[in-house]
């Protein structure tokens, strides 16, 4: 029988008032990294720095032959196509600007090749200092890394293995230059193609010669360059993965598909050409057939990145003309100095496409499954691409009404500066100056990359909490 407690017993507490009554606890706001300083802005801003001081720069005296000032247009043009690695120019690099003026060039290319944040974060590492959050998270969007871990160390790696590639493709082009020129102009000239070449950024600044074309024999300097363009085409990554795993079926999905993409369009590129050109003597026409193929492999390896050529494009077939703006178009791969919309996205879309022929719902590859979003971002990248180009060739041919420019080699070399590829039929010396506007806007974009720059451009993406009601449409 339970106890019965006495009256009184029962303690009733009453609050007081002061403990019912409700607080008032300040928090702190959620904060945002400000829209203006994220990572491509940051990108954006970095590239456009550097194009400002080197216009500024060539429009010096000291920076042309003559010693005169340079108008600002041509400063620019220059700059700008040397920053984003392009190589299209309105005068001849070799014999308007002085040794000042290559100089800066050389380091526009230099720079802009490797990343303006890539360098200023590699020169942190030598000195010791510590990397912030905020700029592994730029490193990892310059550099296309998809993870954080381990992200100094690849950068170390990367900037190591590019500086290795440079003096080893210096000295080989010197062995074979040292013939032509002085040791010191030898040298000068070895360093300033090995970075152009790898870097995709199509300046040459040898004497006498539109790009290579006075050396359309020397086989073994071409085939050194077409390494350099190969090496620098297939982006940072790419290279650190083969270095490490050296076994195709250990590297990453990934590296699997920017090599085998890469090795088909070279192969589908120099056939092209090789059909194309065999009767043309504006280009090959008249070589051997031995060199008529050698010039085919290093038409389609220089002519989807690179620029450098050795013969003069404004002479080729309509076929070469129709189907080399394509290459151009796709450029490198993800992460590398080229533009386009990359190999690595050519290959999602192919996929999504085998897939959606093949009636599975996924895009497969090499034994993986490609995230959805990664095909729907693959296919605004070219979609984006495509108006982009369409729009500045139209908007070229009323720019460009007066100078009676074909409309083919506009578009030419409107892919190529979206590729930042750097071929020309000749267009850029006669364009307006609307027109060299459009071009730079062109180049620029192209080494950002449209989704880059949409994606800055956009407003903040909230998260969705909800999900609309499906429903099919009638496709096909």
């Amino acid at each position: 029988m339970a106890r019965q407690g006495k009256i009184g017993d029962r303690i009733v507490r009453r609050p007081r008032l002061r403990e019912v009554l409700p607080k008032v606890v300040k928090g702190s706001p959620v904060r945002h990294p400000a829209r203006h300083f994220t990572p491509p802005f940051i990108l954006f801003y970095s590239f456009g720095l550097l194009i400002i001081l080197g216009g500024g720069l060539l429009t010096l005296p000291i920076s042309s032959a003559n010693g005169s000032f340079t108008s600002a247009d041509i400063a620019f043009f220059t700059s700008t196509s040397a920053v984003t690695v392009t190589g299209l120019t309105v005068v001849n690099t070799a014999t308007y600007w002085s040794t000042f003026g290559h100089a800066i060039i050389f380091t526009l290319m230099l720079v802009g090749g490797l990343g303006f944040t890539t360098l200023a974060t590699f020169f942190l590492i030598v000195l010791g200092q510590r990397i912030t959050l905020p700029e592994r998270l730029l490193m990892r969007d310059t550099l296309g890394v998809d993870r954080l871990g381990g992200l100094v160390a690849v950068l170390r790696n990367i900037v190591l293995i590019v500086l290795a590639i440079y003096v080893i493709g210096m000295l080989l082009i010197w062995w074979r230059l040292q013939e032509a020129f002085p040791a010191g102009e030898a040298l000068w000239q070895s360093a300033f193609l090995s970075v152009s070449g790898f870097n995709s950024a199509g300046f040459s600044i040898l004497p006498n010669a539109s790009s290579l074309e006075n050396f359309f024999s020397n086989t073994s300097l071409l085939a050194f360059l077409a390494i350099l363009i190969v090496l620098g085409g297939i982006s940072w990554t790419v290279l650190v993965d083969l270095f490490r795993q050296r076994r195709f079926s250990r590297l990453t999905l990934d590296t699997k598909l920017v090599i085998t993409t890469s090795l088909f369009l070279w192969a589908i590129g120099a056939l092209i050409f090789f059909i194309a050109e065999y009767d043309n003597e504006a280009t090959i026409g008249t070589s051997s057939v031995l060199e008529k193929g050698f010039q085919s492999v290093f038409a389609s390896i220089s002519g989807r990145t690179a620029g450098l050529s050795t013969v003069d494009f404004s002479g080729a077939s309509d076929l070469t003309g129709l189907f080399y703006p394509f290459l151009m178009f796709v450029g490198g791969a993800a992460g590398s100095v080229a533009g386009g919309i990359k190999v690595a996205t050519l290959a999602v879309i192919i996929a999504a496409i085998i897939s959606s022929i093949m009636g599975r719902f996924q895009a497969e590859a090499f034994g993986r499954e490609i995230p959805h979003f990664q095909v729907h971002r693959a296919l605004t990248v070219a979609a984006l691409g495509i108006v982009l180009v369409f729009a500045i060739s139209l908007a070229l041919t009323f720019t460009e009404k007066s100078n009676d420019i074909p409309f083919l080699h506009l578009l030419f070399d409107t892919v190529s500066a979206f590729g930042t590829t750097g071929l020309s039929t000749g267009v850029p010396p006669q364009l307006s100056l609307a027109g060299k506007i459009l071009f730079m806007i062109t180049m620029f974009v192209g080494r950002l990359g449209p989704l880059t720059l949409a994606l800055a451009l956009a407003p903040r993406e909230e998260a969705t909490i909800y999900r609309f009601a499906q429903e099919r449409v009638k496709m096909g």
